[in-house]
């Protein structure tokens, strides 16, 4: 098992699941941050800290599309350990529908 990051990070990317991750298996795209499958070790201390409720753990039916897009989205983004501000329209998209196929950006972020 895993946890990943799933489409409501997209353009929320509140960041502070990176604070609390003991094997910092978090990375950073341009508007959202994925979980590397083969570091996390399931701990799931990130899951609680997310405002947006975006990681989920990989058992949940229907996350196989999120599982597949961390995986591949933690080879090609930096690592990132530290917390900083979320986007400022954070609050409005949180629970927006749609967010992978109309604000998904495979740009990478800042990292540390």
């Amino acid at each position: 098992m895993t946890y990943v990051v799933t489409d409501n990070c997209i353009r929320c990317k509140y960041m502070d699941c990176v604070e609390v991750c003991p094997v910092d298996c978090f990375y950073e795209g341009e508007n959202m941050l994925v979980i590397h499958p083969d570091e996390c070790i399931d701990c799931g201390v990130c899951e609680p800290e997310c405002p947006a409720e975006a990681i989920k753990p990989d058992t949940e039916p229907g996350l196989d599309q999120w599982l597949t897009l961390n995986a591949e989205y933690a080879e090609k983004w930096p690592n990132i350990t530290v917390k900083r501000e979320p986007p400022a329209d954070a609050k409005e998209m949180d629970g927006v529908a749609g967010k992978l196929e109309a604000y998904f950006s495979s740009e990478p972020g800042q990292g540390d």
